[in-house]
């Protein structure tokens, strides 16, 4: 009898994974495909691109000090080399104003230009300085934003001469950090189990409990300063627009996922991508109620973990290894459409 029992179980299980593939294979593809798959000279890990106020004119970063420069709108890229005193430095963020941009890496690394990158002087940082650099925000004219890995926040308004906290204590260890338009933060915690959130304004970050059982993986802001969730097992979540303590109902858009989502970026208001392991690729075009899948990506052989778009037409996608994919504004028009 235990044999025959054992053989229905086995049988029963199989049919849920049959019915749990059969689920995941309903996403829909894309009717085209607008990204371009750009080599660039480094295996390294990528982690952060930017542009110049001409955007032809842009910076790649990544780990081991690599930096790379386009001139012409990110189809081909250059690698440059700095004068440092250890070539191990990972640059994790460049951001621009103008002719005025800023790197920040790790250990404790602060670039500066003000000539668009022809040349970089490193900025000496505080051995007090509570972590190390991780994001850095160009707001204009001998101005700038820095945040470390464990929540410091840090501003210049004279050409990163002096900094001034804008926070009084750090948050902790953090896995992202992603900061809005308007200059708040949102930050998830190293083992993703809450996140915290801070505003100019504010002496300390505000801590918040994570929504669901779930581990929070990335969070960040659409430019009307809704946040948006992504948690493990293919979770996404959006606050209410004008509530970020009110959550909407989770969105799973493909079921019992073995990738991770990684990062979310919007193109319109309404057109909205995410990145994930595996090359997988996911758009929505009505504000994430519905989503459909890029299968062309598919064959990128590369963890997505960040996405950017500097304007509608002009976007990028971060890999593993020295994956770069390009926006490309006008391949809808012309690729024929393809069936779901």
């Amino acid at each position: 009898m235990q044999p025959i029992v054992r053989s229905w179980q086995r049988i029963i299980a199989f049919l849920i994974v049959v019915v749990l593939c059969i689920g995941c294979s309903k996403v829909p593809s894309t009717s085209f495909n607008p990204w371009e798959i750009i080599t660039v000279p480094t295996n390294e890990k990528l982690l952060d691109i930017a542009f110049t106020q001409d955007s032809q004119h842009g910076f790649l970063v990544g780990s081991n000090a690599t930096l790379l420069e386009t001139k012409d709108g990110g189809k081909n890229w250059q690698p440059l080399s700095l004068a440092l005193d250890d070539s191990r430095y990972r640059f994790d963020s460049v951001s621009f104003s103008g002719e005025e941009g800023w790197i920040v890496g790790e250990p404790s690394l602060l670039l500066h230009t003000t000539d668009e990158g022809r040349s970089w002087s490193r900025i000496p940082l505080s051995e007090k300085l509570p972590g190390n650099p991780i994001t850095v925000h160009a707001l204009g004219t001998d101005s700038a934003e820095m945040a470390t890995d464990v929540g410091a926040i840090y501003k210049t308004t004279d050409g990163g001469k002096n900094w001034k906290a804008q926070v009084e204590a750090a948050v902790g260890v953090v896995r992202n950090m992603q900061r809005s338009a308007d200059g708040k933060y949102v930050a998830v915690s190293a083992k993703g189990s809450f996140y915290s959130t801070w505003e100019p304004g504010q002496n300390a970050w505000v801590p918040h409990n994570r929504i669901s059982s779930r581990r929070v993986e990335n969070m960040g802001f659409n430019d009307h300063g809704q946040l948006w969730l992504l948690a493990r097992g293919g979770q996404i979540q959006f606050s209410e627009p004008n509530n970020v303590e009110e959550w909407q109902e989770a969105v799973y858009p493909e079921l019992s996922t073995s990738w991770g989502l990684l990062d979310l970026a919007y193109r319109t208001p309404e057109e909205l991508w995410i990145g994930g392991g595996s090359g997988n690729l996911l758009r929505s075009t009505d504000g994430g109620k519905t989503w459909e899948k890029d299968r062309d990506v598919e064959q990128v052989a590369a963890n997505l973990y960040k996405i950017v778009f500097l304007k509608p037409e002009q976007g990028f996608i971060i890999g593993d290894r020295g994956v770069l994919l390009k926006y490309n504004a006008n391949a809808e028009k012309s690729t024929p459409e393809k069936a779901a």
